[in-house]
């Protein structure tokens, strides 16, 4: 029995939950989870909407099967399961957060294995096939087959990877690594080619569902706008600053002359009230990328510009959400309500 709820799946521990319940708070979509030990909670601000937290890979699981109509997990185990179903649809791939790298591995003593045609050479010597222990087998697969190594044997294991080649059922790993740490511990490294998957957190949604509820589509388009427009903004910071001209077109003028200077669609100029007569005081307003700050601050300087204060952007909004534009083709729809 469909459920008439709209349910959206969320990581029930570790760096994926945190990262998630940070995200939608950031986004404007706080969840609500009144006791800490409840697997339940609510978005206020979006009616209808129920949170579930489950295991990562539940999470997929529970999107393909129609249990959950959304999902906030790894791409990484996305990927790998995608290939079952085509009820998953992909909303947002690069949420910002849970970043990780799908990689091969080698034992350090491995000296002359330092990348994957080292590693095919290496395979030449070994009697039998080469092992490679992963809880990736799709994706490990058919990297391996498309960089020439199609002769080894996966073998799907599940826990702690790391000891696989120190206790002997497999020669090498692919595995999640972050900092590397762990594999350091374990006397293994990766290759300089072997990276298989550059993973982060994603936004998943089931086909069905978004195809033949309405609902479903309009809390996904309420979800990917703030989504969007946040991730957009964290780019970027506001900077006002005053400046003495004759008119505000003369300031836009001086503005315009630096590369840097010209915002998102150009600055906002307003004459600044002061107490005396004839100062000549405009206030300007520009939206600019924060990796430019310090160019942005000299530029201002050096047209006369004072009083700067910077301050951060919440929010950046384009005409139409682009994941959301990009769903409806996928879905085969034109409509935008």
């Amino acid at each position: 029995m469909q459920h008439t709820e709209i349910r959206l799946g969320l990581p029930s521990k570790g760096r994926l939950e945190s990262g998630s319940l940070d995200f939608l708070s950031s986004c404007g979509l706080q969840v609500h989870k009144p006791n800490p030990r409840q697997y339940q909670a609510t978005i206020p601000v979006v009616p209808g909407l129920r949170v579930i937290f489950q295991r990562p890979g539940d999470i997929v699981v529970g999107v393909r099967n129609g249990s959950l109509d959304f999902g906030i997990t790894g791409l990484d185990i996305v990927l790998e399961q995608m290939e079952l179903s085509d009820a998953i649809v992909i909303l947002h791939d690069e949420l910002g957060f849970g970043r990780c790298t799908l990689q091969i591995a080698v034992p350090d003593e491995w000296t002359e294995v330092q990348s994957l045609n080292d590693l095919g050479n290496y395979a030449k010597t070994i009697p039998d096939r080469l092992r490679v222990a992963t809880k990736y087998p799709s994706l490990t697969r058919e990297f391996l087959i498309e960089n020439g190594l199609p002769d080894c044997d996966l073998i799907s294991a599940e826990g702690t990877l790391e000891v696989a080649p120190t206790i002997g059922y497999a020669d090498v790993i692919a595995d999640l690594v972050s900092s590397g740490q762990t594999l350091r511990d374990n006397r293994l490294r990766t290759l300089d080619n072997g990276n298989i998957l550059l993973s982060q957190a994603a936004l998943i949604g089931n086909s069905d569902s978004l195809h033949t509820r309405s609902s479903v589509l309009k809390v996904a388009r309420h979800v990917l706008e703030l989504a969007e427009a946040y991730l957009r903004a964290e780019k970027y910071c506001t900077v006002v600053a005053n400046m003495r001209e004759e008119s505000p077109e003369a300031v836009a003028h001086k503005m315009f002359s630096e590369i840097n200077l010209g915002g998102l669609q150009g600055p906002t100029i307003s004459r600044v009230i002061t107490p005396g007569d004839g100062d000549n005081m405009c206030s300007v307003e520009v939206v600019v990328l924060k990796d430019k700050l310090v160019e942005v601050i000299h530029a201002l300087r050096s047209i006369g510009g004072s009083g700067v204060v910077v301050t951060p952007v919440s929010y950046v909004f384009e005409e139409e959400p682009e994941r959301y534009e990009a769903l409806l083709e996928k879905l085969g729809r034109k409509d935008h309500d």
